[in-house]
């Protein structure tokens, strides 16, 4: 929450004992509490359909409004999808393994490093590269 103090740099992301070792399960974990930090920040949106004001005078104060089609739009939000973390109710997390945080993190690395395609680079940008590295090599004398 420092970051609603105005704290404004995401320094450290993967590293574990004061940045002697890299661990990448805990760079998914640290990219995936920055994202809800980012989303914090953007703020709460306050308007008629946010408070709910219709939905509060249609229903009044004897019923629920977890039925109501406003609170299931609502609550699917960007806030409420995460990659890592555990929303769902015990028994189903129970059933599907109990799994914790770093299990899941380095499973997702494990995923990410055997599947990923980098993109390769336009031609151009590929050039432009190339061109500043034998620059700079020319420069420091060793071309």
């Amino acid at each position: 929450m420092t970051a609603l103090g105005g704290a404004n740099q995401i320094y450290g992301a993967g590293m574990i004992e004061s940045g002697v070792s890299f661990d990448m399960a805990v760079l998914l974990m640290d990219n995936e509490w920055a994202r809800m930090n980012k989303y914090v920040l953007r703020g709460i949106p306050v308007n008629d359909e946010s408070l709910m004001v219709d939905e509060i005078h249609a229903v009044g104060s004897d019923e629920d409004f977890l039925s109501r089609d406003l609170t299931l739009k609502l609550m699917r939000t960007e806030q409420s999808f995460v990659d890592l973390h555990e929303r769902r109710v015990r028994e189903e997390w129970e059933m599907d393994g109990a799994t914790d945080l770093y299990t899941r993190a380095n499973e997702k690395v494990k995923e990410l490093l055997e599947n990923y395609k980098p993109e390769p680079l336009p031609d151009d940008v590929a050039d432009e590269i190339a061109h500043l590295v034998k620059e700079h090599e020319k420069k420091m004398g060793v071309a």
